[in-house]
């Protein structure tokens, strides 16, 4: 593994530099990774944010986000970038699966790899390692690393604050998850010292969704919501039809799995969703119900402890019995 004072001494120098993050990015990889750029081209780098996908139109009003460049428009570009990189950091994802086809360009590449993540069990493809499964959010370790391994605080500026604000308060759920502690209180204020505008962040994150997919959260809600008591589990499933019906764009199911979890008394909640290729699933749990298990056992995948998502190569149909036979097994820990 890569010293940090070497990875110091790589920065200290102006650098080709490729940010990426996790396919489908959401406000935890936006935040960071746009909140990393805007720290290092004040250090005269030159620095390109690639990701995997497409991501939602609610956080491309992130200062600097036209300098994003999305993979799959534009995957000779984004090769070459890799390909030419000295330094390539990996955040909020710490297996190179989770960024796609991109993932084979990264694991070739001769660029330093510095990987900044906050999930389970890191695969090991990097040679610095900022990393914490206590952190909150990916962007809270990128405000670690700028003020503390970097000693650059004085670099937090606006654009910084305000990307990382949104990717921690995207990632505690408006910091009311369990592991928003004291030291991420202090550090959102100090992001609001340095410009963040906490109000503003909050109305364009969350108040800025089409009609169409306010009548899907609608229908979901009327007619997709099914509660199994029994169980203190509460399920909302997604067909390839409804997706289709309401015109559903990247970003606009995150989220929705959180009104079946807020019902009274259930402590695991699930939403699945028929995508064109497979079925995804979220689920999220609340106390010490481990969500990640479900989906690292049954269902490809994985996450931390009350936030998990996985797949399924099955049809919806039987995602659902899946899932469903899975429940007797835990049915202890979920009336307890």
């Amino acid at each position: 593994m890569l010293e940090l004072t070497r990875l110091q001494e790589l920065l200290n120098e102006p650098r080709q530099i490729v940010i990426t993050t996790h396919h489908k990015p959401d406000g935890d990889a936006m935040g960071s990774s746009l909140g990393l750029y805007n720290y290092l081209i004040q250090k005269g780098h030159q620095v390109r944010v690639i990701t995997p996908t497409d991501y939602p139109t609610f956080l491309q009003w992130l200062p600097n986000n036209p300098e994003v460049i999305i993979y799959t428009e534009k995957p000779s570009e984004s090769e070459k970038l890799v390909h030419a990189a000295d330094i390539i950091f990996c955040l909020d994802f710490n297996a190179l699966s989770r960024i796609n086809e991109l993932g084979n360009f990264v694991r070739e590449s001769s660029a330093v790899k510095v990987m900044i993540d906050h999930h389970l069990e890191p695969e090991g493809f990097d040679d610095f390692r900022h990393w914490s499964i206590n952190a909150c959010a990916t962007a809270q370790l990128i405000y670690d690393f700028i003020v503390n391994l970097m000693n650059d605080k004085e670099l937090i500026n606006k654009d910084v604050a305000t990307c990382l604000y949104t990717g921690i308060m995207t990632d505690s759920g408006s910091f009311r998850f369990p592991n928003t502690t004291a030291e991420v209180h202090h550090i959102v204020a100090d992001l609001i010292a340095c410009g963040a505008e906490n109000s503003k962040i909050h109305q364009m994150v969350y108040d800025n969704f089409s009609e169409s997919r306010l009548r899907f959260l609608g229908h979901c809600l009327l007619n997709k919501l099914e509660v199994f008591a029994e169980f203190n589990f509460a399920m909302i499933t997604v067909s390839k039809e409804d997706l289709e019906k309401f015109q559903i764009t990247t970003g606009d199911t995150e989220g929705v799995v959180n009104y079946a979890l807020s019902i009274n008394g259930i402590k695991l909640a699930a939403l699945i969703v028929e995508r064109k290729d497979r079925v995804k699933l979220s689920l999220r749990s609340t106390g010490e119900f481990p969500a990640n298990e479900i989906c690292k056992k049954f269902f490809n995948g994985g996450g931390h402890r009350n936030a998990a998502g996985g797949f399924s190569d099955e049809n919806l149909a039987d995602t659902i019995v899946k899932l469903k036979s899975v429940l007797p097994e835990y049915k202890t820990l979920l009336v307890q």
